[in-house]
């Protein structure tokens, strides 16, 4: 079931006046998509009798209903992105990518060793497999990761508009606020995923081929391997908190065109920008606003005590970034006019 067909499927026909709503689309017409987005265009609008018979039993059922409803039809649409996300072939791909390079880092390092100058982690990984996960992460947030997110994102909207499905995803009661916002959590999935993916696959990759036990950590002491567990999600979860916001920054970016591969390419820019913008020594003072200068402090989890306030402060950077760039998609998408 497409995007369009979810939104047809669970919600009635925009109420008369309502400004949240989309232009109106013709009685039939077709996606010039076809399966890409969704399946085709409405086949009929619904009658005046049975909005107005669906607008009474609303108010007869009282706003607790109207929110309920609104949040199970919410949940759907969100249930159908993210079906049509991880069902394309180019986003497998990418996830599979995601996946060797642990496979590929492990096995090299199984068979030439690490060099004496590399990083800590990297000699660690021989020690403990555990280790390779944190190796991995550390690797991939650099550009891989925001690569893959930066597709993702940077087509969420102009994908649509690009293949004519967005009209008709406005036309139904959707609303302009709970299509970004499932276009969001859509994003916010898909950058939780790929980070599961590099971690999962770092941390069986690194059962495989290398000893696992107590984790010694950077700071030097020694953890129970069930404690390096309990950190290893704790770097998870950080590392897609950071990729969820560059996600919003891509979505953002993606309202401002109706074509998928120059969203996707400013979102993949601005990571490159981001990161040699931070390794000038000129611009150190502007280095702490700079959303990629977070994404590697997520080895405070590999420290005893924990580096909670160094990771504080990337989470709140997190949070302002996605904040900020959630409100220019919302101020650009509500005010957008949808002509595709």
């Amino acid at each position: 079931m497409s995007t369009v067909d979810t939104a047809r499927g669970t919600a009635a026909a925009p109420a008369a006046g309502d400004p949240d709503s989309g232009p109106v689309a013709p009685s039939r017409a077709s996606s010039p998509e076809g399966d890409a987005t969704g399946s085709g265009a409405p086949s009929g609008a619904s009658s005046p009798e049975g909005e107005a018979a669906g607008s009474v039993a609303g108010r007869a059922a009282g706003p607790g209903a109207g929110a309920s409803w609104a949040g199970r039809s919410g949940l759907r649409l969100l249930g159908s992105e993210v079906r049509l996300t991880f069902r394309r072939p180019r986003n497998i791909a990418m996830l599979g990518a995601l996946a060797v390079v642990p496979v590929v880092i492990g096995v090299v390092l199984r068979l030439v060793g690490a060099d004496d100058d590399a990083p800590s982690l990297v000699t660690q990984v021989a020690g403990n497999g555990l280790m390779l996960t944190f190796v991995s992460m550390s690797l991939l947030t650099a550009l891989l990761l925001p690569v893959a997110v930066g597709v993702v994102a940077g087509e969420s909207v102009a994908g649509e508009a690009g293949a004519g499905t967005l009209r008709y995803l406005l036309t139904a009661p959707a609303g302009r606020a709970r299509l970004l916002g499932v276009k969001a959590a859509n994003v916010v999935v898909f950058a939780l995923a790929a980070c599961t993916v590099v971690a999962v696959s770092g941390l069986v990759i690194g059962l495989v081929l290398f000893p696992v036990g107590p984790v010694t950590l950077l700071s030097g002491t020694t953890v129970p391997l069930a404690d390096g567990l309990l950190r290893l999600l704790i770097v998870t979860g950080y590392a897609a908190a950071g990729m969820a916001a560059f996600g919003i920054v891509g979505l953002a970016l993606s309202t401002f065109t109706e074509v998928p591969i120059g969203a996707v390419a400013a979102t993949v820019v601005t990571v490159v920008f981001s990161q040699v913008a931070g390794a000038i020594p000129q611009l150190d003072p502007v280095r702490p606003y700079l959303l990629t200068s977070w994404w590697s402090s997520f080895d405070g989890a590999l420290r005893d005590p924990v580096a909670t306030d160094v990771m504080g402060q990337g989470l709140l950077v997190f949070a302002a970034y996605a904040f900020v760039f959630g409100a220019i998609a919302w101020g650009r998408f509500s005010g957008r006019d949808i002509t595709s």
